[in-house]
C-alpha cells in the first residue's frame, strides 16, 4: 500500500487509509477494523504519513519512510520494542536506528507513535518499502 494514501488523524488513534476527500473533510478507512467513515476537517487535522519526518542534530530531517526502512534493516540487531515500552527504552531504541536524531526536538511520545505505527503496519503486512523503491526507479528510467 502506498504511503501517500495513509494518514494519521488528530483525536483518532491509529493509521487510516484515505479513500477520498471532500471540501470539508476526508473519507477514511480504519485499517484495524475496515470501517469507513467521514471525518470532518473542522474537528480534526490530517497528516499524511509520508510527510512526517524526524528532526536530526544537523538541522535537517529524516523522512518517516527512511526511518521505517532503517527499523526494518536493523530489526535483527536492534529489535523493535513494544509500543508500550518506557520513555527511556523508546529513546534508546531511536538512538540505535537513528543516532543523529535531535534530542531536544524529538519527544518520547513521538517515538512511541513511530514504534506503534511501524508495528501496526508490519503486523497488517502493509509495510512494503521495496515496492516504492522500484516505482521510483521505474519512473527515473522512463524519463531518461
Amino acid at each position: 500500500m502506498s504511503f501517500s494514501k495513509l494518514v494519521v488523524i488528530t483525536g483518532i488513534g491509529g493509521v487510516h487509509k484515505m479513500l477520498g476527500n471532500r471540501p470539508n473533510g476526508l473519507i477514511v478507512e480504519d485499517l484495524n477494523s475496515g470501517k469507513r467513515k467521514f471525518v470532518s476537517a473542522r474537528s480534526h487535522q490530517f497528516t499524511p504519513l509520508e510527510s512526517i519526518s524526524i528532526y536530526t542534530d544537523d538541522d535537517d530531517t529524516v523522512n518517516i519512510k527512511d526511518v521505517f526502512r532503517s527499523m526494518q534493516e536493523k530489526a535483527e540487531d536492534v529489535p523493535v520494542p513494544s509500543p508500550k515500552c518506557s520513555a527511556n527504552e523508546a529513546m534508546d531504541y531511536l538512538g540505535g536506528i537513528l543516532p543523529n536524531y535531535d534530542r531536544d526536538q524529538v519527544y518520547p511520545s513521538d517515538v512511541k507513535k513511530l514504534i506503534k505505527w511501524y508495528t501496526f503496519l508490519v503486523q497488517k503486512d502493509m509495510l512494503d518499502l521495496s515496492e516504492e523503491e522500484e516505482t521510483t526507479t521505474e519512473e527515473e528510467n522512463g524519463e531518461s
